[in-house]
């Protein structure tokens, strides 16, 4: 019964790794859904709290604008330092080289219980200061009381986005899907209870989710260290300390997480031209449609992962040509899907609106907010091409050139262009929304353009040294 059991398990590993190493189109597709799915979970449970904590008035729903930069760059770690192992570890698998991947999984894991800990004193410590420079104001309170309970089960929030990458690397993305799902059902479930039955306010959305963030790593962990049906092994045998290894998984975790980073910069820098044109009110309508915009565009993010693995494994192998389908392919089916979300939601804008105004101290909000959802319509067509851009650098291990890209796109021109639309013409909140799109196709559309004339250089680059080695082997 045990061999028949492994003999499963070998067997679904190796088709797992088959489907990483062959065709990308049908690979993205098939890495993509579980993903997908995954972050729609995962945005349902964020969604969750605000649509929750909307009912206890607008001050509480900016409390949690405040926190939300500061909770993006600690998910952007996790998913920084995920990108890293999963960049690593498919280009192992792509190389055929079992020892590095485990080697690997094994140093990113140590990384992440480093990082997390300093990280989680860091912004306890200096919560409060930072809330202030943010301009938090008559929410500070509010958001003080939702940080510290968010930040202090930091770890559990990075483990699991760290864990996860682990096992995408391999092509399992089904398994992070489920630990997801049983998250965001429970998140959802908790967080009414600890809310309003318990009375807790913002102090229960946040108790809600570091349980939740608790239970997916706790589900993430049985499967790589008791289960152990995976490609990679958690093992002490397995594990030879090198810096050449962590220096491969920070060169592409610490720039991707340093993209999460400079998007949380932007987003307090949002905030605070949102605060200086439109008072806590504005930065409450952007807080509640961004969340929609966020969901959204999570059918190119999931693709855009999955183009991670597909670019790893092809530069691990110099198939550089299978990097150009990935990028191009992604993009264009990202970019598909986005037009017809983007178009469900201008239609539908003001009933999604009514969702984060169902009470009296918020109903006020509804006209902003779908307003707001109808000129972000146009930068969800957009963004796809710069996700799959970044992708791939992070996929074939140039994290600090799709870092380049992110600060390019979120510095040069989304916040040039909102500041020049709302304050020298004059715009106001919708001058921020407008510069936002503008900047957004921009730096995307140099991105895509940058990615694809870098893989063009390696195959030329590839298919010189190919044909110098023929011709010597030929004794020419």
């Amino acid at each position: 019964m045990n061999n028949s059991n492994n003999e499963i398990s070998i067997g679904s590993v190796d088709k797992r790794v088959s489907m990483i190493t062959g065709d990308p189109k049908k690979a993205i597709r098939a890495l993509s859904i579980p993903m997908i799915i995954s972050m729609l979970l995962m945005m349902a449970y964020n969604l969750a709290d605000s649509i929750w904590v909307a009912g206890l008035g607008p001050n509480s729903l900016a409390a949690l604008g405040f926190i939300t930069p500061l909770f993006m760059m600690v998910i952007g770690l996790g998913n920084g330092l995920g990108a890293g192992a999963n960049s690593l570890i498919s280009r192992c698998i792509g190389a055929n080289n079992k020892k590095g991947s485990d080697n690997a999984a094994i140093h990113s894991l140590i990384l992440t219980l480093i990082l997390s800990a300093m990280l989680t004193v860091f912004i306890l410590i200096f919560l409060k200061d930072i809330l202030l420079a943010m301009g938090a104001g008559a929410s500070l309170n509010l958001a003080i009381q939702y940080g510290q309970i968010v930040f202090g089960g930091l770890i559990f929030l990075i483990f699991s986005s760290v864990a996860s990458g682990i096992l995408r690397a391999e092509g399992d993305v089904k398994r992070p899907m489920y630990a997801m799902a049983a998250t965001a059902i429970l998140n959802i479930i908790l967080d009414p209870i600890f809310i309003y039955y318990f009375g807790l306010g913002v102090s229960g959305a946040a108790i809600a989710t570091v349980i939740s963030a608790t239970i997916s790593s706790a589900l993430i962990l049985y499967w790589l260290l008791l289960k152990r049906d995976t490609y990679v092994s958690l093992s002490r045998k397995d594990f030879h300390a090198s810096w050449n290894v962590i220096k491969d998984i920070l060169g592409v975790g610490l720039p991707a997480s340093a993209e999460f980073f400079v998007m949380s910069i932007l987003g307090i820098v949002v905030n605070i031209m949102l605060v200086m044109t439109g008072g806590t009110d504005a930065v409450a309508v952007y807080t509640a449609g961004w969340r929609v915009v966020m969901i959204a565009m999570i059918p190119a993010i999931g693709i855009g992962t999955a183009a991670i693995t597909i670019a790893g494994a092809a530069y691990g192998s110099r198939k550089y040509g299978n990097i150009s389908i990935a990028l191009n392919y992604s993009s264009k089916l990202a970019i598909g899907i986005a037009s017809i979300t983007g178009l469900i939601i201008y239609v539908f804008a003001s009933s999604i609106a009514s969702i984060f105004a169902y009470s009296p101290e918020s109903a006020f909000m509804a006209p902003s907010i779908a307003s707001f959802l109808q000129v972000m319509c146009l930068f969800l067509i957009v963004v796809p091409l710069g996700i799959s851009a970044s992708s791939v650098f992070q996929g074939m291990g140039k994290g600090l050139t799709s870092l380049i890209l992110t600060v390019i796109r979120e510095v040069l021109f989304i916040s040039v262009f909102a500041y020049l639309m709302a304050f020298t013409l004059g715009l106001g909140e919708h001058g921020i929304w407008w510069g936002i799109v503008i900047g957004g196709a921009f730096g995307c559309g140099i991105a895509y353009i940058w990615a694809s004339r870098y893989i063009k250089g390696l195959k030329r680059s590839y298919y010189k040294q190919d044909t110098s080695k023929s011709r010597i082997s030929s004794g020419e």
